[in-house]
């Protein structure tokens, strides 16, 4: 039976007076015009906690893209190291290829990579070679299927409206949708779209009130500029920071001061500092047991 790839990992580069004085950490997140997958960065923290443990320097380099103003390929001088390793993904295509051209005085290992074609100059260039899968021998265990993880953050379902003509001047939906879009993305938190929405011919859509009923309640919070996204929120237990995205006000606000729920944010005083406050008070034990009294659960 195969080693797990970590110990196989620890295992070449601890080789006869071999063990990396400084190592380069890379993988697809390193590429200025790749991908940082949850998987990908998953590898990475596994790998650096492993090289962590057995006492290995090691430097990562990361997307200018992904991460700004952190290390990348570009910046990173090959003279500052002794060995690269790449985790994760296929090992494929000209950008892994080119890691061999910058980084060829190194001595350069792959671990947990897919090998399509092992003939690929991409999957050659390595001293080293750790599989997850491709060559015919049995696979091993994905990094990420192990790799250490912090404390999860809250999921938010967003239900935003983009339509209602019907308010004329009045609509400020395409303002408002930016403004809370912009300060979600600031937001530590597990972003999930969702409509109120139904359709049968497109799968991305709920069909059945009984579904979107059913999505709900797996969300921490809801922020909505819609009236049911308030109401159903609230039907399910979930809490509710609506935003009214019509100046002076309309249903959004009728809505929550019918059912008497306080967290509503009007068009005109949408700001980061009283969703933020809101954001606090909905996720705390007070925003969830105001919910709780409204839920149909």
């Amino acid at each position: 039976m195969h080693d797990d790839v970590a110990t196989a990992v620890l295992r070449a580069l601890r080789g006869p007076g071999r063990t990396p004085e400084r190592l380069l950490l890379t993988g697809w997140f390193s590429f200025r015009d790749g991908e940082a997958t949850a998987g990908d960065v998953l590898a990475q923290q596994h790998m650096a906690a492993a090289l962590t443990r057995a006492g290995i320097p090691y430097d990562t380099a990361w997307s200018p893209g992904f991460r700004p103003g952190r290390l990348c390929l570009e910046t990173a001088d090959p003279r500052a190291y002794d060995t690269l390793l790449f985790v994760c993904g296929p090992l494929h295509g000209p950008q892994v290829a080119a890691l061999h051209a910058r980084f060829g005085s190194l001595r350069r290992l792959a671990a947990g990579v897919s090998v399509v074609d092992p003939a690929d100059p991409a999957v050659t260039g390595f001293d080293t070679v750790v599989p997850r899968d491709g060559t015919g021998a049995p696979g091993r265990r994905d990094l990420a299927a192990a790799a250490p993880a912090g404390p999860l953050p809250p999921v938010a379902g967003v239900v935003l409206s983009h339509g209602q003509g019907e308010y004329g001047e009045r609509r400020r939906h395409a303002e408002v949708s930016e403004r809370i879009t912009g300060w979600l993305a600031g937001k530590d938190c597990a972003r999930v779209p969702a409509d109120t929405r139904l359709a049968t011919d497109d799968w991305r859509l709920c069909a059945t009130a009984e579904q979107f009923l059913a999505l709900l309640p797996r969300f921490d919070l809801v922020v909505t500029t819609r009236l049911h996204g308030l109401v159903l929120g609230l039907r399910s237990g979930t809490p509710v920071i609506a935003v009214d995205p019509v100046a002076g006000g309309a249903k959004v606000s009728a809505q929550a001061r019918t059912l008497g729920w306080p967290a509503l944010v009007a068009a005109d005083a949408l700001t980061p500092d009283i969703l933020d406050h809101w954001w606090q008070w909905a996720l705390s034990e007070a925003g969830r047991s105001a919910a709780a009294c409204h839920s149909m659960r």
